[in-house]
């Protein structure tokens, strides 16, 4: 992990690999709405985190809005560059808690090869590996931001796919069908192209697949000039572009469910915060993900004003 520093609204934060070093306040005008009755978080402070891309700016904000509504003092210390980075902090205590994927914690930090196909059980399994280490799961929440395969709509009127299934039976039917646009690394890990293609009994030649940046990949199938192309399933832009979502009938792809991660000693010594969270984590799915991400990526909104008009319109604060 190397040394960062990041200029974040005026605020320098130092990343290591043993955390942060400063942030900035929080200073929205929030008050109780579901959430923060009776301010049960009042003369905590509570510093949170987050990794630097868009969704992940989203769920850090909303974190701290809801520590912000139910009394706590909150320091912003969002954006780290990687993953690592913010994990470690929540780990050493020089943050309380962040939005995390079930499986980056599985795959990624806990070392294991092979993802658990039911999202409640790998989560389990992520919680109950991770205690160890000072950090506790809160439940999860139904967004899951894991790969997927699109196409637009000229396409998904021609080819009529909705599952992956359906994606290899056409490659066997008619192989110049479907061309792929996809990342080099999902081009090449076993729990992205290759793993996809034994799963589902594909066989792709070399000449129908083009690797290519994540951010053109989105624009290329758009316009069609590949069939299908690898997405994220919680990206803004699959809305926005309208795009058509293939179903993983096998669940091959991990499961990357965002929980809380609490730091186990500021939970223990603020144990309401699993409760200020859980409401505002039942409210988080792909749906909500892609519209409130596709309002930072398409319309360039501020992704903390993003995450504080949503909670406001769903009654979570006032």
């Amino acid at each position: 992990m190397k040394r960062t520093c990041l200029l974040l609204a005026g605020t320098l934060v130092v990343v290591s690999g043993c955390g942060l070093t400063s942030g900035s306040p929080m200073v929205d005008d929030v008050s109780p709405g579901t959430i923060g009755k009776g301010e049960p978080l009042k003369g905590a402070h509570l510093t949170v985190t987050s990794k630097e891309f868009t969704e992940q700016l989203i769920l850090g904000a909303m974190m701290g809005i809801a520590f912000e509504a139910a009394g706590a003092d909150v320091l912003d210390r969002t954006a780290i560059q990687g993953s690592i980075g913010a994990r470690e902090a929540v780990k050493s205590g020089d943050a309380d808690g962040m939005y995390e994927y079930t499986g980056t914690a599985w795959i990624t930090y806990l070392g294991n090869s092979k993802p658990i196909t039911d999202p409640m059980k790998q989560w389990q399994a992520v919680r109950d590996a991770d205690l160890k280490n000072g950090l506790t799961w809160l439940p999860p929440s139904a967004l899951n931001n894991t790969y997927a395969l699109a196409m637009n709509q000229a396409n998904f009127k021609k080819y009529g796919t909705k599952t992956l299934s359906e994606v290899a039976a056409l490659a066997k039917k008619d192989p110049g069908a479907v061309t792929l646009c996809v990342e080099s690394e999902f081009a090449n890990r076993a729990d992205g192209l290759p793993g996809m293609e034994k799963a589902y009994g594909m066989s792709l030649p070399a000449k129908n697949i083009t690797q290519m940046d994540t951010g053109i990949i989105y624009t290329q199938v758009k316009k069609g000039s590949c069939t299908y192309g690898e997405v994220f399933t919680t990206d803004g832009r699959i809305k926005s572009m309208n795009l058509a979502v293939m179903a993983d009938d096998k669940k091959f792809f991990p499961n990357y469910n965002a929980a809380p991660e609490i730091n186990t000693k500021a939970l223990k010594k603020w144990p309401a915060i699993a409760k200020v969270l859980d409401p505002v984590t039942k409210k988080l799915n792909n749906t909500v993900a892609r519209t409130l991400n596709a309002k930072v990526d398409v319309d360039g909104e501020d992704p903390h004003q993003v995450a504080l008009d949503w909670m406001k319109a769903e009654g979570l604060v006032k």
